[in-house]
């Protein structure tokens, strides 16, 4: 997969949507692992329990610019993201799922933090009729311009996991995934349903080791996790 690229004790990590289900997953990760001293939250909500690790910033995400001077770290993990249900003003829409993993680049950029990790999605296209995949093809060109050394975006079809909210339509759609995912094989195996925890994971070995490419896909996060496994 590739060699380890940073042997650095006591780093720093900035997650951005640690309240969500696979930055949840990410979050108690980093609190585990010894090469991280310092994980900074930039929420708009606590996540209700301390850690000696664990520094909380509440905020408005939509205004990250305004924050830039407390953004200091080796790594930021952008796992934000939303649904046409739970924000159906599209401007809305765009302001979180484009406007904040951009700005966060910008500052990365900006701030001389050298990687970069944030969750895309299957099928994001700059260019598609589809608006979920166009926001988030339009956002992965917009990062990638930021230059930032180590950029990984990564492209998980449906995640599944047990949500806090409601999402109806969702709940659905992972019920149908549980069986498609036994005829998904081949070149089909991309589209099977994943985990958080397998994301969450993947985005952590990627951190700290080099990785041939910067776009990577949902069968490829999986394997990641499954060598890991091993």
């Amino acid at each position: 997969m590739g060699k380890e690229q940073f042997g650095l004790k006591e780093k720093t990590a900035i997650i951005l949507g640690a309240t969500g289900l696979t930055g949840g997953f990410l979050l108690q990760m980093l609190l585990k692992d010894e090469r991280y001293i310092r994980i900074k939250l930039f929420t708009r909500s606590s996540i209700g329990f301390s850690h000696p690790k664990l520094e909380e910033h509440i905020v408005d995400l939509l205004t990250l610019e305004s924050y830039k001077n407390d953004f200091l770290a080796d790594e930021v993990f952008c796992c934000i993201g939303t649904t046409k249900a739970k924000t159906p003003d599209t401007e809305m829409y765009r302001r979180i799922d484009f406007g904040i993993p951009v700005t966060a680049a910008k500052i990365c950029r900006d701030k001389g933090i050298n990687t970069f990790l944030v969750i895309s999605a299957m099928g994001a296209n700059s260019k598609s009729g589809v608006n979920y995949n166009r926001i988030k093809g339009e956002m992965e060109e917009a990062v990638l311009k930021c230059g930032i050394p180590n950029t990984y975006i990564l492209q998980p079809s449906l995640i599944g996991g047990k949500r806090d909210e409601k999402r109806i339509g969702e709940w659905i759609a992972k019920r149908f995934m549980k069986v498609l995912d036994y005829i998904l094989v081949g070149p089909l195996e991309k589209y099977r349903s994943i985990d958080p925890e397998v994301i969450a994971t993947a985005m952590v070995w990627l951190a700290n080791n080099n990785y041939e490419k910067t776009r990577i896909q949902s069968d490829e996060i999986r394997n990641i996790y499954q060598e890991l496994s091993k």
